[in-house]
């Protein structure tokens, strides 16, 4: 295969079959989602994507989305947790959540479009999740076993988020191996600092 081979126990797709199962890899990962979305997530033309979700009838499903109107899923993908999604999350740059999910705005709602994405670029930033939407972004630093985390959040956290907010603090010291020490306040390092 040379040297931009397969990874090893994986199997490319050939041909006609590569578009067919990229989609509904994509759509059990990201959806519900229009053929724009993966467009864009593939930086492919619109009219293509149309197409290929086209070619995809009776594999994939229509649904109604919130917001955004007709998407679609792997068909008889429609299990999904009853509530909203809740809870703090300190998400690392590049993060596929991050970085895949669409529509754009309903995840950097406001003010975290603008700070979080560098330019319309998910990922420069490590983020801050809050209830399953960007809520601010943080950095951290090692300095030995010190790890000081900035977490710049884009309006008041209440006690609870913070109290969240504090263990996901703690669990960066563990995966790390260091002593972290958070600090609530403006992130001044640009992207990929």
């Amino acid at each position: 295969m040379g040297r931009f081979g397969a990874n090893p126990g994986t199997t490319p797709l050939d041909g006609p079959e590569a578009p067919a199962g990229l989609v509904h890899r994509y759509l059990y990962t990201y959806g519900p989602a229009t053929p724009q979305h993966f467009a864009k997530w593939l930086a492919a033309p619109n009219s293509w994507a149309v197409s290929v979700f086209a070619e995809r009838a009776g594999a994939i499903e229509e649904v109604a989305y919130e917001g955004v109107g007709p998407a679609w899923l792997v068909a008889g993908d429609t299990d999904f947790p009853a509530g909203a999604a809740r809870g703090v999350r300190l998400l690392p740059y590049f993060d596929a959540f991050a970085i895949a999910s669409q529509p754009r705005e309903r995840l950097f709602p406001g003010t975290a479009y603008a700070r979080a994405l560098a330019g319309g670029q998910a990922g420069n930033h490590p983020v801050l999740l809050i209830d399953g939407a960007v809520a601010g972004v943080w950095h951290q630093r090692r300095s030995g076993r010190r790890i000081a985390v900035t977490v710049e959040p884009l309006s008041p956290l209440t006690a609870g988020q913070l109290r969240g907010l504090k263990e996901q603090v703690e669990r960066v010291g563990v995966v790390l191996e260091g002593k972290p020490e958070l600090t609530v306040g403006k992130v001044t390092v640009g992207p990929h600092a």
